[in-house]
């Protein structure tokens, strides 16, 4: 089974984990990313583990987390998941890097509108 979480999800996950870095706390990061899970992708998560709770397994992946990279808890929930038979995607894994591109995506799709605009103005 492949689960895929989308931007918005990564960016909370990312936020809370920068934040349970920061303050020493995982209770928050444990709440974030059971939330960034639909409850159909809960319930499949839960069917394969061998004790059937997710709240635990995430207990169990943020201490064995290192508590101080966020991309290593990524790569960890990817794995540990990926043991039950599950495919882990992320749209945006990349972060701050990505985000910047996409501001400058954003900016080259304003030019090509006004580009658009300027050859219609120009037909007859």
């Amino acid at each position: 089974m492949e689960i895929f979480l989308d931007k918005r999800a990564v960016r909370q996950i990312r936020l809370s984990a920068q934040d349970a870095i920061e303050e020493g706390d995982t209770e928050s990061l444990r709440e974030d990313v059971l939330e960034a899970f639909t409850e159909d992708q809960v319930e499949e998560i839960e069917r394969r583990l061998d004790n059937g709770d997710f709240f635990e397994f995430l207990t169990d992946c943020l201490m064995e987390w290192n508590g101080d990279d966020v991309d290593e808890l990524f790569e960890l929930l990817e794995t540990q998941l990926g043991e039950v038979g599950i495919d882990l995607k992320f749209e945006a894994a990349a972060g701050e890097e990505e985000e910047e591109e996409e501001e400058v995506d954003d900016d080259d799709d304003d030019e090509d509108d006004d580009e658009e605009e300027e050859e219609e103005e120009d037909e007859p």
